[in-house]
């Protein structure tokens, strides 16, 4: 099928009955667009965490529920014809209370992917419902009968070759018929049992379902017009980007800028398929283009911040000048899945930072049987309350780039500088307190008086 599109709506752009009515509106002025991924209302993800991770009070769990039912109330209410959609939905909500008074004896991350799944089960009920209302020939399709993953509930990992085989059988020719509303974020493994790609992890089914179905454009709406030199909630006049090259974005993904989730760009890549971002309440705007090629590259594009960053930093007269350390602190690591996002070192210590992808929230911890298992190598020292400032750019070895950055920020407490893996990044740790403060000094020098 030539162009043909896939386009994926975030939580606040399925709020309430106004926001799926544009995102309609939307799918309605696009003819090419053949396949919509929607997430879970907004809100409605935190309420269900909530309920896997245990709440033992009854009355505190019948509170969470009806606040569930009533966000979906709120949309299937102002329906024309509800009465199927109300049933599906109160199906639902009653497989939740079960799942939660269950969760409330003990949680597990396979319940706990069971019941945050249910967020985007039940968005898209009541979205394909209002979309054919609408007069849009639409019908709901259950994503977990094609994208495929492990067993790793939380954070699964997609099995691509799967995925595409079983997209090419059972989604795309329901997508010459019809437009398909489905689900972001969730899956299911060999035995059937639902997964979830982990928190954010819409943006990245959405791109591994257009990789499948042989997509030529992906578009991501969110609640912002595409993305910017920086959050504008924290420096006020950050930019919008108006094209942004695959690396850059990709950087920026996996640096904290909270608009694409890291993951989402590889199968994007891997196909070269254009991801357009904007925002679902003023589509008007414009937003970003995400390409292969872009015809303008500088060497400052933008700032990410990442919070709830967990410094690990370990300390051995040992290390100095000896062979296999590092291999032991990594065996280790491997042995409890924990997964390392930066790394310093020195002559007798190191320092990492630990990375955090799955549903549960909060920063991430290092479990006290790898912290007694390293102890028995080195002191380790663990450190929380930190930020994560990443500045994204292009070329950015050129001389005198460093001063220019560093001059910057000489009032402020760098904790950890990372450098050299990438020329499209610059990293550092700051504590939490100053990180907003970090963020606005570093957008005035570098942008806004830069390109005055």
């Amino acid at each position: 099928m030539s162009a043909f599109n896939v386009a994926k709506f975030g939580g606040t752009s399925v709020a309430n009955f106004e926001a799926m009515s544009r995102c309609s509106a939307i799918i309605e002025n696009n003819p090419q667009t053949r396949l919509v991924v929607s997430s879970a209302c907004s809100g409605v993800t935190n309420l269900l965490v909530e309920l896997a991770n245990g709440v033992q009070d009854a009355e505190q769990r019948l509170n969470i529920m009806k606040q569930l039912a009533d966000i979906h109330d709120a949309i299937i209410d102002q329906l024309a014809d509800p009465t199927k959609v109300e049933k599906e939905v109160h199906s639902m909500l009653d497989s939740i209370a079960s799942a939660a008074e269950a969760a409330s004896f003990q949680s597990s991350k396979k319940l706990t992917d069971h019941l945050v799944a249910c967020g985007e089960l039940m968005s898209t009920y009541i979205l394909t419902q209002l979309m054919r209302e609408r007069g849009v020939n639409t019908i709901r399709f259950d994503i977990r009968e094609v994208l495929r993953t492990d067993n790793n509930y939380g954070r699964a990992e997609p099995q691509v070759e799967e995925i595409a085989k079983l997209a090419q059988e059972k989604l795309a020719p329901l997508c010459a018929e019809y437009v398909v509303v489905t689900q972001g974020f969730i899956g299911s493994d060999e035995q059937g049992n639902t997964t979830t790609l982990g928190r954010g992890g819409s943006d990245y089914s959405a791109a591994l379902i257009a990789e499948s179905v042989k997509a030529s454009g992906l578009e991501i709406w969110t609640d912002v017009p595409g993305i910017y030199t920086t959050d504008p909630r924290i420096a006020p006049k950050a930019a919008p980007i108006p094209e942004i090259s695959f690396s850059e974005a990709s950087e920026m993904a996996n640096f904290g800028a909270k608009i694409l989730h890291p993951s989402t760009l590889v199968p994007a890549l891997r196909h070269e398929i254009p991801v357009f971002v904007g925002s679902s309440k003023e589509p008007e705007k414009g937003g970003t283009w995400i390409r292969q090629q872009v015809e303008n590259s500088p060497q400052f594009r933008a700032l990410a911040l990442r919070c709830n960053q967990t410094m690990v930093t370990l300390r051995s007269a040992k290390m100095f000048h000896a062979y296999g350390f590092l291999a032991k602190v990594f065996e280790i690591l491997a042995k409890y899945k924990i997964s390392v996002d930066l790394i310093t070192t020195s002559e007798i210590s190191v320092s990492l930072t630990l990375d955090k992808t799955d549903t549960s929230g909060g920063a991430p911890e290092l479990p006290q049987e790898a912290r007694e298992e390293l102890q028995e190598l080195c002191t380790v020292e663990v450190e929380h309350n930190l930020c994560l400032v990443a500045l994204i750019g292009n070329h950015m070895e050129t001389k005198g780039y460093a001063k220019e950055v560093f001059s910057t920020l000489g009032d402020f407490n760098l904790r950890m500088i990372c450098y050299g893996a990438s020329d499209h990044n610059l990293c550092f740790l700051v504590d939490a307190h100053e990180s907003k403060a970090v963020i606005q000094k570093l957008h005035l020098d570098l942008f806004e008086n830069r390109y005055k």
